[in-house]
């Protein structure tokens, strides 16, 4: 009890050191912010990507290159990655310049202006789709996390069907490999030449972020002091948050029993479709019942009735 009380101590304390180094800002628009004072219970946070590593230009932060809706149930035991599709057809919100309208729904980022105004919309737009109210928000410039990847020496990934990079010509063959930060960036940002196109892009970016959790779940990143703080260090300087009133190191001690092998990956229930030559994904009826299930606190049940919809990470 007394080592475990010192584990937790020492968890705390990292974390509050570190709580400066990440910048915060109000992601989530009041429409899309769930009115709570704790964390007990189920999570639902927001997780944008932005592509600000394609140029150095002022403009270039203004796509969300990867959405994802993450689920935490009640005991923060295990966790369900939901990408929601870049091209999907949705009714982005009114906002300031913009007076709102059909769209992709990674335009909403773009029409609110990037940045925390961009995110703002964003959240605004999936609250109306979803009916989902989020505990906090996440924007991660992927850029600056290829140096969170070298700094936890590379992170294993397994490669399912061979593709070529559009990006730098490199050739992904089938196989678990180890890739540093470079590599692996790359193969999260590729949907050309894939069999499922962004579909299976979704997959390899919910691969990614479990390589990246179970690199840094081993012991030899935890307990070497330099390399840890080289890579809260990256994390840091590549993350903006908006926790919703909570403090950080609270929320690091409520996630912090959360394993790499218990994400599971979710494909949202939609499918291609073109309208007026425009390519477009559009969503099942009610999402397939999985908007229904984030509320009513029973993910787990319906991915187990819903197989084709879960990936396997």
């Amino acid at each position: 009890m007394i080592l475990a009380s010192l584990a937790m101590f020492g968890l705390y304390r990292l974390a509050h050191r570190y709580d400066q180094t990440v910048t915060r800002e109000e992601l989530l628009d009041p429409d899309a912010r769930r009115s709570r004072t704790d964390l007990d219970g189920p999570l639902n946070f927001l997780l944008i990507g932005t592509d600000r590593w394609r140029s150095s230009s002022a403009t270039a932060d203004r796509r969300s290159d990867t959405i994802l809706i993450v689920h935490v149930p009640a005991g923060g035991r295990e966790a369900f990655l939901m990408s929601v599709p870049r091209d999907l057809r949705v009714i982005i919100p009114a906002a300031p310049g913009f007076g709102g309208g059909e769209d992709k729904i990674n335009a909403a980022y773009q029409h609110g202006g990037g940045g925390e105004s961009g995110t703002r919309l964003l959240s605004a737009t999936l609250a109306q789709l979803t009916g989902i109210r989020f505990d906090g928000a996440a924007k991660v410039d992927f850029s600056g996390f290829r140096d969170v990847i070298d700094h936890l020496g590379g992170v294993r990934i397994c490669v399912d069907t061979q593709f070529r990079s559009i990006h730098t010509d490199r050739v992904f063959t089938p196989g678990c490999q180890e890739m540093d930060g470079g590599t692996a960036l790359d193969f999260a940002r590729q949907r050309y030449d894939l069999p499922n196109g962004d579909y299976d892009r979704q997959t390899h970016q919910q691969q990614l972020l479990r390589a990246i959790l179970q690199r840094t779940s081993e012991t030899s990143i935890r307990t070497n002091p330099v390399r840890l703080d080289q890579v809260i260090r990256a994390v840091g300087n590549s993350l903006t948050v908006d926790t919703n009133g909570v403090p950080l190191a609270d929320l690091v001690l409520t996630l912090r029993d959360l394993p790499a092998d218990s994400l599971r990956g979710i494909r949202l229930p939609s499918y291609p479709l073109t309208v007026d030559e425009v390519s477009y994904v559009v969503l099942e009826e009610g999402g397939a019942g999985i908007f229904t299930a984030i509320q009513n606190q029973r993910v787990p049940q319906w991915a187990r009735a819903n197989p084709r919809w879960v990936t396997q990470l």
